[in-house]
Order: structure tokens, then sequence, then C-alpha cells
């Protein structure tokens, strides 16, 4: 032990108001500011520690905001392009099985009658067909909509331009697969209800962006009765969109699924995407744990001297435990004061702007905007800071438990093995 290491503790004891002795009566204040003095006493071993573990406080914290922000901003996107307050569809109506929207077009119920002349509800007729675009054949879904209606974003109005041709909207990542541009004309082939294939000339009335794929890719917009009138299935739908200003009610033939039910398959990405993101910020929490748990161990083993002096004076075996404990967990507090300064900058331009992706998540069929915003709450925030509190204190107690095996005679000698 140094001299000054034996002034320190001198100091420490004798001009302390609690005297030679007093350590038995020592609160955990006393503890906390002679744990703080020995830490800053490392000087720039302990920066380092605090500004790696400062990095996993503020990495976890983005990580997480924009995951919830991605699963926020995606549930939020779906309501208003797709699915509204609800929708109700056809028992036999099944969004992964093509061959089952012939079986489940049927006629609307007359429940429903009422509230879809008020725009309540508005019906929407699948149909499948063909496109020629340069010569070249793609399958796609005809979706049947109302021009006015009001429940969902997409820009249904422009389906009420005059055209010799059938108008119809795409959306912008199905222009650019089909190289489809506003007012070209191409033919388009589909099967009527009993089987009979017509064919006519379709025109691009409209082109709009979503970051909803289902409602994109492979998609063409028609104005619902003429669609009922190509297959020959007049006043007949496969799905019914509700919105929330009524309450769903239980109609034969017909299931009701509310939000939660339509939005399961997005927030169960979002969930295994954030465990998979768990792993980049856990490696960066492990690097700064496994700093403090070194410091502490070779910290032990040199105060040696120091700890039995210590001891001998008064200072329990448990309170020294908890003072080398306290020594190592106000490294988190001091990371959560330094990621605070240079973090909340980060923060504030990741919720305020975002962060802007140029690949378009619409070829993988995820629901992502061009622009992500970060989700930050308090809880996110609070929740961290308790996690990684937690784990300091543990990693920061599993050294210092040899003190409480120490001789204080051996450990004055320096001779503890």
């Amino acid at each position: 032990m140094t001299n000054e290491n034996k002034i320190e503790i001198k100091k420490t004891i004798f001009h302390s108001p609690l005297g030679v002795g007093g350590f038995r009566g020592s609160g955990g204040f006393f503890l906390f500011k002679t744990a703080f003095r020995s830490l800053i006493g490392n000087g720039l071993k302990t920066w380092l520690n605090v500004f790696v573990l400062s990095i996993s406080f503020v990495l976890i914290i983005i990580l997480q905001g924009i995951l919830q922000g991605w699963s926020t901003q995606a549930v939020d996107d779906t309501v208003k392009w797709e699915i509204a307050d609800g929708q109700y569809w056809q028992m036999k109506y099944d969004p992964y099985d093509p061959f089952s929207l012939d079986s489940s077009t049927v006629k609307i119920p007359f429940e429903f009658k009422k509230d879809i002349d008020n725009q309540k509800i508005e019906p929407i007729l699948i149909s499948q067909g063909s496109i020629y675009p340069d010569g070249r054949m793609r399958g796609v879904l005809l979706k049947g909509i109302r021009p006015k209606q009001q429940l969902l974003r997409i820009p249904t109005a422009q389906l009420t331009t005059n055209s010799n041709e059938i108008p119809v909207i795409i959306g912008a990542f199905m222009a650019r697969q089909t190289k489809m541009k506003m007012n070209d004309v191409v033919t388009l082939r589909w099967r009527d209800k009993n089987g009979t294939f017509e064919a006519a000339d379709i025109k691009i009335v409209g082109i709009f962006k979503s970051s909803i794929p289902s409602i994109d890719n492979g998609i063409l917009w028609l104005p619902l009765d003429k669609l009922q009138a190509m297959t020959m299935q007049s006043d007949c739908a496969n799905l019914l969109i509700k919105s929330p200003e009524i309450k769903p009610k239980e109609i034969a033939g017909w299931n009701f699924k509310n939000v939660d039910n339509l939005t399961e398959s997005t927030r169960l990405l979002v969930k295994t995407k954030s465990v998979g993101t768990s792993f980049l910020y856990m490696l960066f929490l492990l690097l700064g744990m496994l700093a403090i748990f070194d410091t502490q161990t070779l910290s032990i083993f040199r105060r040696q001297r120091e700890i039995g002096t210590l001891v001998a004076l008064g200072m329990t075996q448990r309170q020294v435990v908890w003072h080398f404990t306290l020594e190592g967990t106000i490294n988190a507090l001091l990371a959560f004061v330094l990621g605070a300064i240079w973090g909340t900058p980060i923060m504030y331009y990741m919720v305020v702007k975002g962060i802007s992706f140029k690949m378009d998540a619409s070829e993988m069929g995820v629901p992502m905007a061009d622009t992500m915003y970060a989700s930050i709450s308090p809880e996110l925030v609070f929740g961290t800071m308790i996690f990684i509190l937690i784990v300091t204190a543990v990693v920061s107690y599993l050294p210092a438990r040899k003190i409480a095996k120490m001789n204080p005679t051996e450990a004055i000698r320096g001779k503890v093995k």
C-alpha cells in the first residue's frame, strides 16, 4: 500500500464524524462516498469502463426504440391503409389460398346494407386475372372497391376518371415491377363466375405510395361495380371493412377479425427481430461487464493491505464487500450520466427525424416505411437503467465475495492467497 493510500485511509477514519471504530455504525451514504472516491481515484481506467457501458446503455435504448417505433408505425399504417377497425371475412375466404376466392365470393348479407349505404362498411371483391405489359404475362389480384369510400387511405377517388378503358390504380412497387406508368393502357384477362375467360383494356389512372405490401404487390384496384359486372357477380364480396364508428356483430357465414388478429403477424415479426438485435447490444454490455469484473478483481488483489487495515480498524468484512460492490456499481451510474450527455441528441434525432432506408421493404413483403421513427418511452429508459444497474451490481459483487474469506492479519501483511 502506498503512502498516499495510508494518508487517505487515516483521513477517512480519523477526520470523519464517525471517528475510530465508527465503521460499525456507518450507513450506506458513507460507504457510497468512500466507494466513489476510490473509483474516481482509478483515473482513466474508470472512464474507459464508463464509456463502454454508456455505449451499451444508449445502444439498447435506440435499438429497442426503433423496433417499438417500427411495430407502432407498421400497425398504424396497416390500420389506415388496409383494415380500418377490422374486417369481416367470408367463412371460406383464405388470403393465402387463391382457390378459396371463387367459393368465398357470396352475396352481401342484408344485415350490412344499411351500414354500407352509410359508408360505415366497405365491401371488397377479389378475383384473379392476368395482365400483359409489353407483351409479358403477369398474374394479378383484382380488388374491387367503391371509389367514394372513406375508410382507407387508398386514393380510390381517382377511379371516377372517365375513360373508354377500365380505370385502375396501383401501388408504386407494383408500378416499378411491371414498368407501368400513369395513363398506360394494358390488356387484362379474367374469368367470370361461369369459367369463361374475358379480356379488356385497362388504364392506369393513379399510382399511390404505401408501406403495406398486401395492398400493393401484385394488386390492381378497380371500381367495385365494374369488377362485379366483369365477373358477373352482382352485389357480391369476399370481405367487408368495418368503420370504428360501429360495433361488430355476428353474422352467419362471416367471421369478424379485429385489429389485433389482423396485425398479429406484424407484431410477431418485430418481436423476432428484437430477439435478433439483442445479441448486438448484449455484446457491448458483455464487454463492459468483463472490464468491470477484471478491474474489480485486480483492485481487490492490489489493495489487500488497505482492505486488511480497514477491517482491523473496525469496518466489518460485510461492509468492505459492500464498499467494493458499490464501487463497481457506480460505474453504471456514471455511464447513465455520460450516456445522457452524448446519447440524448442522437435519441432526439431518431424520434423527430427518424432514419431513412434506401431499400424498399415491399420487395420482402415487410410493412416498413421509408423512414422509421424511434419510440422511446420513459418505461424503456428506466427499464434499461434498472437492468444495467442490476447486472453491474452482480458482476461487481462476484469478485468482492473473496473479501469475506480474508484474514485481516494476513491481509495487512499482504500474504493473502
